[in-house]
Order: structure tokens, then C-alpha cells, then sequence
């Protein structure tokens, strides 16, 4: 049985884009949380209510003994599934001008996002590798390409998820894995509740936020069979706001 790990699954981008790959694709999702088991239930009772499978795993992504330990007692256990589509949209932001920022806010926002993606694909690249079938798909942002200032930190986490999609999608691709990246911006979500979204707005060509389902589209896109030649690409989805 193919299957579909998306991490930070339990909110925003992450919830919309398990359902959605539940939806359209007939996976079995395992839906990643880090500590709102609540939510995480919510998402997976979403999955159920749409005619999809899938169970909850927990484990942090920014700590990889507990990645290794949780994954590798997963596959051991089912042998009978593969999972052949990881999504990396685990991240955090701790905003704040660069001169100021503590120590702590730029390595916390590093470890979830850029050591959380190395820390979670590596695992799950090896089976990939052996099947020769694989779709790995980064969530970053219009921050990793032009820099948000506040956000030096996710701006260089995000930044560092880019680079590393390029270099990653060139290693596997004869082995028949993609690897890409989708960039959002302004998208309603948990993670940007608290900004001024009428102010915001008028930057984008658009004149609105985007919506999460409409990220998670895409996402099921580059998890499809259709999108088998697009490997290494950044892939905006943000409105016209680039600049």
C-alpha cells in the first residue's frame, strides 16, 4: 500500500494538504504531529469523513534520534506499506529583528524547518531509493526567496530548504524520485492569523490571501504521476508577489 507522511500535519497547509492527498490519490496518510494531538485527530477524522485512511504518528522533526527511533518501529511493523510521497511542511516562526534575536530563536526556527527536513527525509529516501519511486515535497516560502526582514532566521531556514531541493532532486533523479519545492506566500493559516491581512493585501497583485486548499493542489500535483519530468523546481504559489 503507497502511503503519504506529511509533517506538521496537524493545522494550516500541513491538514489541508493530507486531506487533500487522501482525496486525490487514495494514500494512506500518516499524519505527523509534534505535540496538538487534538488537531492532528481532527485532520485524520477529516481523512476518514472523505473515504481516506491514515494514523497519526508523533514524533518531533527537529530531533532525530526520536525521527529514526519512530519511523524505523513504523516500517518494521508495516511491512505491507511504502511510503512513496513525504511532504516536509514542518515550521515554526519566531520573528524579530536580527539584532535582537536570541540564539535559541534563530536555532529553533533552523532545526524544525532545514535539520527537520535532512532529519525525516533521510529515512525515508532509503526505501524510496531501493523502489526506485519516490515524490519528496518541501514547503518553504516567499521568505526563503527574498528575505523578509524580521524573519532573517525562517528566511534562512527556508532559504536552506531551496538549496537543498535542487542539489537532492540532481542526487535521486535517476532512481525516478522527484524532488521539489512549493514557495507560498500570503496564505490564511494559524501561522499568519495575527497579521494585518486588509493592510497586507494590497502588496499582493491578487488583492487577497491565498487559502490553504488551494497550496495543497499543488502539493498533490507533484505527488502525482502527472508531474513525473518537474525535479529541483521552486514552484511559487503566491498571488503575483514577488517583489
Amino acid at each position: 500500500m503507497n502511503c503519504a507522511l506529511v509533517t506538521g500535519a496537524s493545522r494550516g497547509l500541513g491538514k489541508a494538504i493530507a486531506i487533500q492527498l487522501a482525496k486525490d490519490h487514495g494514500l494512506y496518510i500518516l499524519v505527523n504531529y509534534s505535540s496538538n494531538k487534538e488537531a492532528a485527530e481532527d485532520t485524520l477524522q477529516q481523512i476518514e469523513n472523505a473515504g481516506g485512511k491514515g494514523e497519526l504518528i508523533q514524533f518531533n522533526v527537529a530531533d532525530k534520534a526520536s525521527v529514526e527511533q519512530i519511523l524505523n518501529d513504523w516500517k518494521e511493523k508495516n511491512e505491507d506499506k511504502f511510503i512513496n510521497v513525504l511532504v516536509n511542511n514542518a515550521g515554526i516562526t519566531r520573528d524579530g529583528l536580527f539584532m535582537w534575536m536570541k540564539e535559541e530563536d534563530w536555532d529553533d526556527v533552523i532545526n524544525v524547518s532545514t535539520k527537520g527536513m535532512f532529519n525525516v527525509t533521510q529515512n525515508i529516501i532509503k526505501p524510496m531509493l531501493r523502489k526506485r519511486d519516490g515524490r519528496i515535497i518541501n514547503i518553504v516560502s516567499l521568505s526563503g526567496l527574498k528575505g523578509v526582514p524580521g524573519q532573517t532566521n525562517y528566511s534562512a531556514a527556508k532559504g536552506g530548504m531551496i538549496g537543498a531541493t535542487k542539489a537532492l532532486a540532481q542526487e535521486v533523479a535517476k532512481r525516478k524520485i522527484t524532488v521539489n519545492a512549493v514557495a507560498p506566500g500570503f496564505i490564511k493559516s494559524d501561522m499568519t492569523k495575527d497579521l494585518n491581512e486588509s493592510e497586507l493585501k494590497k502588496m499582493v497583485p491578487m488583492q487577497r490571501f491565498g487559502e490553504a486548499e488551494e497550496v495543497a493542489h499543488l502539493v498533490s500535483f507533484l505527488a502525482s504521476k502527472k508531474s513525473s519530468y518537474v525535479t529541483g523546481e521552486v514552484i511559487n504559489i503566491n498571488g503575483g508577489l514577488y517583489s
